[in-house]
């Protein structure tokens, strides 16, 4: 596959990847691999990853960086501080994380159970807290940046998706203060707001055929988004060409969430 950037844009950082195996994160870790970074692939299991990062690898030529995969359940602090430590070790360093290990799946409030809840906030904001914490110090070593993948769900009321939309909400605050917090260090933050993603197992398992037309009707660019339109926003907010840019969430989604409440 040809690389929509200039071979080595990125070539000698390190980025750290949660979710990295599959889906918007599995293609956002190969993006930067294909811009020159090296990349640890980070996730609860090795099932996804071993295959990730062997076809990273397989794919490397010219100025494509390596892939590496290392387990770790973000929910978890100690977990998340020896992957870091497994990451340095084998790349002496870590200039970007990217934070997009999530869950979700589809449910009424009033039969959302406690747990369900707590759970998806628990990976998607508490488990961004934790990578960013933990890999705080090498960040502000190297005046790294942070990139969080965030979702467009909350800035209206998307039915059956409070929990995430909850958690997602969240992320964008974590996103904003820390921005602030850390740029004295050097440290830039900003999130990724997909909006409709075609070729996600998400689209494939939330969104039934007989809505998706519909949904598809409310986008002005006319079409769903796919994995490669994620791929260089975050590419682009990971390089020197946002240098400038800290704090921002930039949405990704056709202009959909601005439409969402016209008639059709």
């Amino acid at each position: 596959m040809t690389s929509l950037f200039s071979p080595g844009i990125l070539t000698g950082h390190v980025a750290f990847v949660t979710g990295g195996g599959t889906g918007i994160t599995g293609g956002v870790a190969r993006a930067l691999s294909e811009a020159g970074a090296n990349v640890a692939l980070v996730s609860r299991s090795m099932e996804h990853l071993e295959p990730a990062a062997a076809a990273i690898n397989d794919a490397r030529t010219g100025a494509f960086g390596e892939a590496f995969a290392v387990a770790a359940d973000v929910r978890h602090p100690d977990q998340v501080a020896s992957a870091i430590a497994a990451t340095v070790e084998r790349f002496g360093r870590i200039d970007i994380v990217v934070n997009g290990a999530a869950g979700n799946f589809l449910c009424k409030p009033e039969e959302l159970s406690p747990n369900g809840f707590g759970t998806v906030v628990d990976i998607d904001l508490k488990g961004t807290f934790n990578v960013c914490r933990a890999a705080f110090e090498q960040l502000k070593q190297h005046r790294g940046q942070i990139l969080n993948i965030s979702a467009t769900l909350h800035y209206l009321g998307t039915p059956m998706q409070l929990h995430v939309s909850a958690a997602k909400a969240g992320v964008d605050a974590l996103t904003r203060n820390l921005a602030v917090e850390w740029g004295r260090y050097g440290i830039r933050v900003n999130a990724v707001a997909p909006g409709p993603i075609e070729d996600t197992e998400g689209m494939q398992r939330l969104v039934p055929e007989p809505v998706k037309e519909k949904l598809r009707q409310r986008v002005p660019l006319g079409r769903f988004g796919l994995i490669k339109d994620i791929e260089a926003a975050a590419v682009f907010l990971c390089s020197d060409a946002a240098s400038y840019i800290n704090g921002a969430v930039l949405v990704v989604d056709g202009g959909h969430w601005l439409a969402a409440n016209r008639m059709l």
